[in-house]
C-alpha cells in the first residue's frame, strides 16, 4: 500500500471537512493506493455519533464520498463532483471501534460520468456500509486552470522524482 500525498496540504484557506489535517472539526482522512483501490483508515469518535455510541449515517456517507473523490483524483488525475450517492447500511458501526477501513474503486466510466463503489469495514473486517456513486469529472485542463495542478502522487513517486533531480 502506498500513501497518497495530499496536494492541498499547506494551501491557504484549505479546510475540507473530509481531508484537511488542520480543520478542527474535520475527519482528517488520509489515503493510500492499494492496486485498483483507494483505502483510508479512520478512528470514529463520540462527537460523530447519531444514536448512542453509534456512528452517524451522514458521517459514514461523508467518509465514502470523500474517498470516492480521492479515487477520481488519484486514478484519473483530475477533480470531480458527486452526482449521486446510494448508500446501504448493513451493520451499525460503534463509535468505540478502534479503526474503520474505507475502501473504494472505479467500476465503470461513461464519458464524464465515473461509477464508483465504496465500502466501510469495522475492525473485525465486517462489511458495514456500501455505497454506489456517480461522479462527474472535470476535464484535466479545466482542473489545472482552477487549482493550478491536476491529480496527486504517492510518497514513492515523490521519492523517485527527488532521486532523479
Amino acid at each position: 500500500m502506498k500513501k497518497i500525498i495530499n496536494p492541498w496540504e499547506g494551501l491557504d484557506g484549505y479546510m475540507c471537512f473530509g481531508c484537511a489535517p488542520n480543520n478542527p472539526l474535520g475527519l482528517h482522512m488520509e489515503f493510500f493506493e492499494d492496486g485498483d483501490d483507494i483505502v483510508a483508515f479512520w478512528k470514529p469518535q463520540g462527537t460523530y455519533q447519531g444514536w448512542l455510541r453509534t456512528l452517524h449515517g451522514g458521517i459514514q456517507t461523508t467518509l465514502m464520498d470523500e474517498l470516492a473523490g480521492w479515487v477520481v483524483l488519484r486514478k484519473l488525475q483530475t477533480s470531480g463532483v458527486t452526482s449521486r450517492l446510494d448508500a446501504k447500511f448493513m451493520k451499525s458501526i460503534s463509535t468505540d471501534e478502534p479503526q474503520l477501513m474505507i475502501r473504494g474503486r472505479m467500476i465503470d466510466r461513461k464519458r464524464n460520468a465515473i461509477f464508483i463503489e465504496t465500502e466501510i469495514y469495522n475492525s473485525a473486517n465486517e462489511l458495514c456500509t456500501r455505497a454506489e456513486m456517480v461522479y462527474f469529472i472535470t476535464p484535466q485542463e479545466r482542473a489545472m486552470e482552477e487549482f493550478g495542478f491536476c491529480g496527486c502522487k504517492t510518497e514513492d513517486e515523490i521519492s523517485i522524482n527527488k532521486k532523479k533531480s
